[in-house]
């Protein structure tokens, strides 16, 4: 069919004389789509009317249509099946030019935002490879909207505690802060609540107070709204993670820092600006940031283990031998582990991602092997022991390395003898043990009976005989 362009240079071709033939020629026509024109007289487009086969059909197709749950594949066949020739193409061409079962296109429109105004953030599921091994990571992205600087970290998993270490970074790289922050409805941020109701955690909306933005959330299925973040994850992907091998979290956190820097550096097309370039006009408009900003933490209750181990995350982080069995508050910061037993007694880790169930050990938290661990303070017994008979310390320090028994069950044996028995046959019969090198406690204890039989229980005004 001709165009309403081709319709008018025919009509003015012959009106200056030219013929058909030559006209037909010159336009590469056939004579007879020239003659067509020439007789209707009109540049207009003739419209076509010829019935359509699915017509006859209509409200049996926007029947089945919603019995077949929209499956025009399933309406062709039902169709069918009840006896109309009709084509699957034709009927498809005819749901189309009706609008039934099609979604209406609706024009995209943009966003505009004013410097200073907004930050997106987001997070997206990416692989990594680290120190040899893959991992599977979050990626969590921050993007101004009106100068596009972009700022990237990657993390094992993304909590809460993840989030607010990263929005401080954010906002420390971008120098300042926006008035309102967009996320995605991330359960990460929000209490309860979507889009314009949503309502925020109160520890994320004290944080957020504290560097005076707000959080808001996009409607639900409005994933336009937040596009200028959801844009760089591809470029993230296939551009700074492709091919790239990293030795571990920090030194990937540290080349993504300084990817972000020349990213940020590069002129874009589709801006027909520099990053940098657009931010030196919207630094100005941020909110300065506060003269102190408090180092992100969360705080954690451990037991040390009987190995003398803290456990966090599946990873354990030695303390002193000391402390086993004690409880220690563990504080958790972005790049170190203070494990604190009390205000003089901390330790302090550098905090490891990954891999799990892996232990941090720190040279002073483990002699040297055969050595032991050397108690500067007596047992709780031994001290006992020492303070009621002193006379009998060596005694007591010979029976710990020679003694056959557990020394804390021997001791607890030899404060039990003092207690219960007379002063004078207790140290007479312990001497007689140290001089002949006896360590065997029944056998002190007999020796100490022996001698309470002889000289408090006297029968018939006998004298006492000689020590056995």
């Amino acid at each position: 069919m001709l165009s309403q362009s081709q319709r008018t240079t025919i009509l003015e071709l012959n009106a200056r004389g030219i013929s058909t033939r030559e006209i037909a020629r010159a336009m590469k026509l056939s004579r007879l789509s020239v003659r067509k024109v020439l007789r209707s007289g009109s540049d207009a487009v003739p419209e076509i009317h010829r019935p359509e086969k699915a017509e006859p059909y209509r409200q049996q197709i926007l029947e089945l249509l919603t019995a077949c749950r929209g499956n025009l594949v399933r309406v062709h066949e039902e169709l069918v099946t009840g006896g109309a020739a009709l084509s699957y193409a034709a009927l498809t061409a005819f749901c189309r030019r009706h609008d039934i079962g099609q979604t209406p296109a609706v024009p995209a429109g943009q966003y505009h935002f004013d410097p200073g105004v907004e930050m997106q953030h987001d997070t997206s599921p990416h692989e990594v490879r680290i120190d040899g091994r893959q991992y599977k990571a979050q990626t969590a992205s921050a993007v101004l909207c009106y100068s596009r600087m972009l700022f990237f970290q990657i993390y094992p998993a993304f909590q809460r505690f993840d989030c607010k270490v990263f929005l401080t970074d954010a906002l420390k790289y971008m120098s300042g802060a926006p008035e309102q922050v967009m996320i995605d409805n991330t359960h990460v941020v929000v209490l309860r609540g979507t889009g314009s109701e949503m309502i925020p955690v109160p520890e994320m909306e004290a944080f957020a107070e504290r560097f005076g933005f707000r959080f808001m959330a996009h409607e639900r299925g409005d994933a336009n709204r937040s596009a200028r973040v959801e844009r760089p994850f591809s470029f993230i992907e296939n551009n700074f993670l492709a091919g790239r091998a990293f030795a571990g979290w920090d030194d990937l956190n540290k080349q993504a820092r300084q990817w972000c820097d020349r990213v940020n550096s590069t002129y874009k097309k589709h801006l027909r600006a520099v990053p940098r370039e657009l931010f030196a006009v919207e630094r100005p408009r941020l909110k300065p940031l506060p003269a102190w900003i408090p180092e992100v933490y969360r705080l954690h209750e451990r037991t040390v283990d009987v190995e003398g181990y803290v456990s966090l995350h599946s990873v354990r982080y030695s303390v002193p031998v000391s402390w086993i069995g004690r409880r220690a508050e563990v504080r958790e910061t972005s790049d170190r582990i203070e494990i604190q037993l009390d205000a003089r007694h901390i330790v302090r880790h550098a905090r490891t991602l990954a891999p799990q169930q892996m232990r941090v050990t720190l040279p002073e938290h483990r002699p040297p092997r055969g050595e032991g661990v050397k108690r500067s303070d007596r047992h709780p017994e031994e001290q006992a022991i020492v303070e009621a008979a002193p006379a009998i310390a060596a005694y007591v320090a010979a029976l710990k390395q020679k003694g056959r028994k557990v020394p804390a069950l021997a001791l607890r044996q030899l404060l039990r003898l003092l207690k219960e028995y007379p002063r004078e046959p207790f140290l007479a019969a312990v001497a007689e043990a140290a001089r002949y090198g006896l360590y065997d406690l029944e056998r002190v204890e007999r020796m100490i009976l022996r001698r309470v039989a002889r000289d408090y229980f006297l029968l018939g005004g006998t004298e006492p005989d000689g020590d056995d």
